[in-house]
């Protein structure tokens, strides 16, 4: 896996992943962490969690993630959309989150999960 210096606005991280976009996803995992709970509220439906993210997107984020394989502030990283990242961090939140409820696996919440 190579290595990628990702940046939204003033949040940065260094992760190895698969490609641009998985460390893009890093990125936005490590930001949006604190609003798992959305994800084990029954009384929402996946359109007010998605709304609920991209609000905290909004007033959080940069309007794109950069990644580069070469360093930080490089004007030729790659740009990916944040809502779009945002988007696919949300699906793949949602689809654990049924996996989980259709196995009948123990109640642990998706937050509980992703500490550590």
């Amino acid at each position: 896996m190579a290595k990628y210096y990702v940046q939204c606005g003033p949040r940065s991280v260094v992760v190895e992943a698969i490609d641009g976009e998985a460390a893009a996803m890093h990125l936005m995992d490590m930001v949006m962490q604190p609003h798992a709970w959305i994800y084990d509220d029954a009384d929402l439906s996946d359109g007010d969690r998605h709304a609920h993210l991209a609000i905290e997107a909004l007033l959080t984020l940069a309007p794109e993630i950069r990644v580069s394989e070469q360093g930080v502030n490089r004007t030729d990283a790659s740009p990916h959309g944040t809502p779009e990242i945002l988007l696919l961090w949300h699906q793949t939140m949602s689809g654990l989150s049924r996996l989980f409820r259709s196995a009948g696996l123990a109640p642990k919440t998706l937050r509980e999960l992703s500490v550590g």
